[in-house]
């Protein structure tokens, strides 16, 4: 479905603009030592096409993302849009890369991951412990109520929060806003499920091509056909929409 042109320019320019490009590894390097010596609660996510396309059908989750602390960009449609807008897309700062440098920062540390089902939980959660050194506190579904989640931050006390549930941006939201500590919370999107072996990622050829979305639709074609084959071509159009609006 067609957005109305004024909503989708006046959207992703404000995701555009709070998103923070990382121009090299030791760009990369410095924020994962700064975002893991925070003093305050802060949330970080990640942008990429399926994002952007949410944004414009899902007020609350645009709300949300824009309030993030940190946004990130992720995968090659976000680079392409970058491009096509005459700028420097950067590192492609993807979660499922991302976020295990994170939890290897936050080694001996106080650990949450919340969010996928049990099976894929446990696995994640020993995982995390077994390679990454971290202290896992709490481990939930994804399928609880909010509130639930923030319980668990109060009684858990976790430095660092995975989420990986339906709706995070806004859970996220919350659990910030609640926060007694100065947990950093990510929105991890199927990094759960990544880390407790439930998806697998493409070859590192693949992923260097930008094409690692193709492996996900083959492995998961249901689940993921609204996003990629429908969901791709919207992006595309959308983002000549935008270059042609904004004279680039």
């Amino acid at each position: 479905m067609s957005s109305p042109p004024a909503m989708l320019l006046a959207r992703w320019s404000q995701v555009l603009n709070r998103l923070v490009t990382i121009p090299s590894d030791e760009d990369a390097a410095r924020l994962v030592d700064e975002l893991a010596s925070g003093w305050q609660p802060r949330m970080l996510a990640f942008v990429d096409a399926h994002a952007m396309n949410s944004a414009l059908g899902d007020f609350e989750f645009y709300r949300a993302l824009c309030g993030a602390d940190v946004l990130l960009r992720d995968g090659s449609g976000m680079a392409m849009l970058f491009r096509m807008l005459g700028g420097e897309p950067g590192l492609d700062m993807n979660g499922a890369d991302f976020i295990p440098r994170l939890l290897e920062a936050y080694r001996g540390r106080r650990v949450a991951l919340w969010g996928a089902r049990e099976k894929w939980l446990v696995a994640a959660a020993a995982r995390c412990a077994g390679e990454y050194g971290v202290e896992i506190v709490s481990c939930e579904s994804g399928f609880l109520a909010p509130a639930q989640y923030c319980d668990a931050m109060r009684r858990t006390r976790p430095e660092l929060i995975v989420l990986g549930m339906p709706r995070q941006a806004s859970v996220a939201r919350l659990l910030r806003a609640t926060a007694a500590g100065a947990p950093l919370i990510v929105c991890g999107g199927a990094t759960i499920d990544r880390l407790g072996g439930k998806v697998e990622r493409a070859p590192r050829r693949v992923r260097r091509s930008g094409m690692e979305w193709a492996c996900r639709l083959v492995c998961e074609p249901c689940r993921l056909f609204q996003r990629y084959v429908i969901g791709k071509p919207m992006f595309m159009l959308r983002a000549w929409r935008c270059r042609a609006a904004w004279g680039r």
